[in-house]
């Protein structure tokens, strides 16, 4: 079963919103047991909104539309769906009562104009909206299901889950379930992933897709396939997903909703000890992405931007002739870095990042060339880098591949063997 989703919108094709509806949508069609081929954005001109609308129609079995439901002149998606299903609009008295009462009840004047919300194709059910004015729409038209909800994405989320979807997994019959299962990895860009994974691709039998998702330092690897039953479903990646681990070990960091600073935060707790950064180039972003995980506080002491020498020198204790002698883009200085932050806040780990972003060179490095470190009571475990892209990706690429590299280093250690200051001891 196939639905396309249409956004209606002149602010999305501009770029001032981005379409993060069509991505959660297509999560929860899938769940249904439905298939999303197709994402259309289309701006607010009634006869593109019909023209999308009637090619969608020839494709596929329900169309979805999202914006265009509002009371000002530019909200026409209803006029859209009533010239192609070739009706008129008629006003609802129920809903014009409605509406009347909302905007009563929140004690603002309602505008005439608001009443549109209330012009209905004839024949169509509408949906109810409590956290908006504009209801939402379903109607069959050369018998298929078309939808039409708010653009707003809590109103459009309420109403998909108490009405959409409900009635599209309805409309599968014996039922049937689209399962993903995403590996995630890291610090392996997309291309050697693919290059590793070409035996287990080219052995599928199609039962199972295979695709790939890549960010900056990080790729997903995406199973997905199609059942009566969440359980077969599951059943039939059982065997990909177990061939993909065999062959990229532990590049694999987790699985799903899985993030790197989950994982550490996780590794951390589970042996007991705490971490500190210690950053250069990327400036905080690092700690920002610790910190943003939650229950960080549990395992996370702190971090200190030390972007100059001389805050690398005054709060990491830098060596000076370090700085001058290997430079601050350099393996040495990074070290150095960790292994200052752990001491300054009393971390179990530190892991610190230099490097030159760019675009310029920096302490005689080209950019994209970076040193990463993580420290801790046994030793100092250090990687160099050379992240592709412009500066921001540059600072993506490294803080990611530092959490891979302090990932590493706690699966390495276990379980802590003594106490914090027993393992200082062993320094």
């Amino acid at each position: 079963m196939r639905c396309e989703i249409v956004a209606v919108g002149t602010e999305l094709l501009l770029g001032q919103i981005v379409n993060g509806n069509a991505a959660w949508i297509g999560r929860r069609l899938a769940d249904v047991g439905w298939d999303c081929h197709r994402h259309t954005v289309v701006g607010d001109n009634q006869e593109r909104i019909a023209g999308a609308l009637r090619e969608a129609l020839g494709r596929a079995d329900a169309v979805l539309l999202t914006g265009g439901l509002g009371p000002t002149q530019d909200d026409i998606t209803r006029e859209a769906i009533a010239a192609v299903a070739e009706v008129a609009l008629v006003r609802d008295p129920a809903i014009e009562r409605w509406l009347r009462e909302r905007f009563a009840r929140m004690g603002v004047p309602m505008a005439e104009m608001n009443l549109r919300q209330a012009d209905v194709p004839a024949g169509a059910r509408t949906i109810g909206n409590p956290r908006g004015t504009a209801p939402g729409l379903m109607l069959e038209i050369v018998g298929r299901p078309v939808y039409a909800v708010p653009g707003v994405p809590r109103e459009m989320r309420h109403m998909l889950e108490a009405a959409v979807l409900p009635d599209l997994a309805a409309r599968t019959g014996e039922g049937r379930a689209i399962v993903s299962r995403t590996l995630r990895t890291a610090g392996v860009g997309e291309s050697l992933v693919a290059e590793r994974l070409t035996p287990v691709w080219e052995a599928g039998d199609g039962s199972v897709n295979l695709a790939y998702l890549a960010a900056a330092g990080e790729v997903r690897v995406r199973l997905t396939a199609a059942a009566p039953d969440e359980e077969r479903a599951l059943a039939a990646i059982a065997p990909v997903e177990a061939a993909i681990r065999a062959e990229l070990g532990d590049v694999i960091y987790g699985t799903d909703d899985d993030t790197l600073e989950e994982v550490c935060g996780r590794l951390l707790v589970g042996g007991g000890r705490t971490l500190a950064t210690a950053e250069s180039l990327t400036g905080g972003l690092l700690a920002a992405r610790i910190t943003d995980t939650p229950g960080s506080s549990a395992w996370y002491r702190g971090g200190v931007c030390a972007y100059d020498a001389d805050a690398k020198t005054g709060l990491l204790a830098v060596p000076p002739v370090l700085l001058d002698a290997a430079g601050p883009v350099s393996e040495a200085v990074a070290a150095a870095m960790a292994e200052g932050a752990r001491g300054l806040v009393d971390a179990d780990v530190g892991l610190a990042t230099t490097g030159a972003a760019g675009p310029e060179p920096h302490g005689g490095q080209p950019p994209g060339v970076a040193w990463l470190a993580v420290a801790d009571a046994v030793g100092t475990r250090t990687r160099q880098l050379h992240a592709p892209g412009d500066r921001s990706q540059v600072r993506a690429w490294v803080t990611t591949v530092a959490l891979d590299l302090l990932r590493r280093r706690l699966e390495e250690l276990g379980r802590p063997t003594g106490t914090a200051a027993d393992r200082e001891g062993d320094r």
